[in-house]
């Protein structure tokens, strides 16, 4: 399976959970407010609304769909543009009056060409990282260190983490405070080529700490 496909099909697992049965449609004129996120780095990147025909068009689709207040019509995110949203979960909140849609992208969300309407919305920068080390492993540009390391060849790469690792335990005893943030920063960043070099990503290491904090 591609990398791209194996963390797209993780994310997909928690699927759509949303009927609209147990919704409250009252409070807005049959509509409730779906704040869009990124299943794949967890930024916001819109507030739209729904009316029940636009979920039941996103759960069936796979492609997020709201009701324009403006235009009184229901429109799918990118229908013009090919900036689609594809769904990946729907969850109501505890008073059932609002929604958290978590998506993929496909190209900017903003109609400013920004990956969010929310300027300098934050989003997990681990899983950004992640998702750049994953491209670097598909298209192997010229001149990138982790292209180099991906072409080393998979034991190079674990000897890399294992340096990383003894250099970031001798920072922590006998360096300052900013040499050990800087070795730990290239543990990091290794250990996450080493998964990549085994067809894993970061979601699938944190899926297993969350099983265990459970």
């Amino acid at each position: 399976m591609h990398d791209r496909d194996r963390d797209q099909s993780s994310v997909q697992s928690e699927g759509p959970v949303c009927t609209g049965q147990s919704l409250d449609w009252s409070k807005e004129n049959g509509l409730i407010p779906a704040i869009i996120q990124d299943a794949s780095n967890g930024r916001v990147l819109m507030l739209g609304y729904m009316n029940r025909a636009a979920l039941a068009i996103t759960q069936a689709s796979g492609k997020v769909t709201f009701f324009s207040r403006s235009r009184q019509r229901l429109w799918t995110k990118g229908e013009s543009s090919g900036n689609f949203l594809r769904l990946i979960s729907i969850t109501p909140d505890c008073d059932n009056d609002s929604l958290l849609v978590q998506a993929l992208p496909q190209g900017p969300t903003c109609h400013l060409q920004r990956a969010s309407c929310f300027d300098q919305a934050p989003a997990n920068f681990l899983a950004e990282l992640d998702q750049l080390i994953a491209t670097r492993e598909r298209e192997r540009p010229e001149a990138s260190y982790t292209t180099r390391l991906f072409e080393s060849g998979l034991r190079r790469i674990a000897q890399k983490v294992g340096e990383e690792g003894v250099e970031t335990s001798l920072a922590a005893v006998i360096e300052d405070d900013a040499s050990l943030l800087g070795e730990a920063a290239d543990l990091v960043y290794h250990l996450l080529v080493l998964l990549r070099a085994r067809g894993l990503s970061l979601s699938e290491a944190v899926r297993v700490l969350e099983q265990r904090h459970r």
